[in-house]
């Protein structure tokens, strides 16, 4: 994913459509030097972790 894009996914109250290894997620944070974002799975929100931003996929349906 783009960074600007996780950015804007991260600061705006809609819900976007992304995804991590085929899970639903919630964007939390854009770290910009390590290009890495904070997320944690919709239905676990316990769990969160640090992943690529290359990882995260959205979903435009």
């Amino acid at each position: 994913m783009d960074k600007q894009r996780a950015k804007e996914i991260a600061a705006s109250p809609v819900m976007a459509n992304v995804t991590y290894k085929g899970t639903p997620v919630y964007i939390q944070h854009v770290d910009d030097e390590k290009d890495t974002a904070r997320i944690y799975p919709l239905d676990f929100p316990e769990q969160e972790q640090e992943v690529p931003l290359k990882a995260l996929k959205e979903d435009y349906r």
